[in-house]
């Protein structure tokens, strides 16, 4: 290294600061359309309309303490959270245990078989969602919340075994055999000692099931026609359209439905990044 370099390096210890100007700018720019939309909640229409980008004075609550006091918003948020959670859990199960046989057991057409999930990838819901609603229907499963669950498993098991699979492969051998001399069998090397080596991916994987189901619009559009079944983000959509002219409403309604799936980011978003690691480094 260069005596200039070792110089600017010794005069900036905290960095490159274009690096953190950057940084700055980017969190700015992508905070900014979120707290305009919990900003303008605590704001009369008549604020909006005079100064659309002004702070609200004074502050209003009745917007948020309006849509809280909805049944509709709690039923659509119930609606939300079994969808979300019976999403999360079956790609969780089905998921580790494809990823397991595919990381630990040699078969014919193994590669062949990551490769497929690994080709899932790269279709993306709305390029299936025509046949996908055609065979809902024919099963039966139109505005059923099962219509909404089977489907989000089946799109986000691709992602869940690409991650899970280095991670069940990292697992040494040796453990196994030793399992095995301890007369563990196969299930029991599974329950006792894959799934909490790999417990990092499997909390990562389940954390994207739970959002990707959360936040999911196209699919409950399709699928759900009845009112009383929808979720969250189809209920944002029905409410922005029956209150088309009070905004100030509607941007409470939308940080509302905003806050689960962020609060649930942030409180686990040291365990996404530490399950990806795991996933690249495996």
């Amino acid at each position: 290294m260069s005596t200039t370099a070792q110089s600017r390096n010794k005069g900036l210890p905290w960095g490159n600061p274009g690096i953190y100007f950057i940084a700055a700018v980017t969190i700015i720019a992508i905070l900014s359309p979120v707290a305009y939309v919990i900003i303008g909640g605590f704001r009369t229409n008549s604020q909006i309309t005079a100064n659309p980008a002004g702070l609200p004075s004074p502050w209003v609550i009745e917007n948020y303490t309006e849509v809280i006091a909805s049944p509709i918003f709690w039923r659509q948020v119930g609606n939300s959270t079994i969808a979300a959670s019976a999403t999360t859990v079956g790609v969780v199960i089905l998921g580790i245990m494809a990823s397991f046989v595919i990381a630990r057991y040699p078969f014919k057409g193994r590669h062949a078989m990551y490769s497929l999930f690994a080709a899932g990838l790269m279709f993306p819901m709305t390029v299936a969602i025509t046949p996908l609603y055609i065979l809902i229907k024919n099963l039966g499963l139109t505005n059923n919340l099962l219509g909404v669950i089977l489907p989000g498993i089946a799109f986000a098991l691709p992602t869940t075994v690409i991650i899970l699979v280095p991670f069940l492969r990292t697992i040494p051998k040796e453990l196994e055999e030793a399992c095995a001399l301890d007369g563990c069998g196969r299930l029991g090397f599974f329950w006792r000692v894959v799934l909490p080596l790999s417990a990092p991916g499997v909390i990562t994987t389940g954390i994207l099931a739970f959002i990707g189901s959360w936040n999911s619009y196209m699919l409950p559009l399709f699928i759900l026609g009845d009112e009383n079944l929808f979720t969250l983000p189809l209920g944002v959509q029905a409410f922005a359209s029956q209150y088309s002219v009070d905004t100030a409403r509607v941007l409470a309604f939308t940080s509302l439905s905003m806050i689960p799936a962020l609060v649930f980011f942030s409180l686990f978003e040291r365990r996404i990044v530490g399950g990806l690691t795991g996933a690249v480094k495996g």
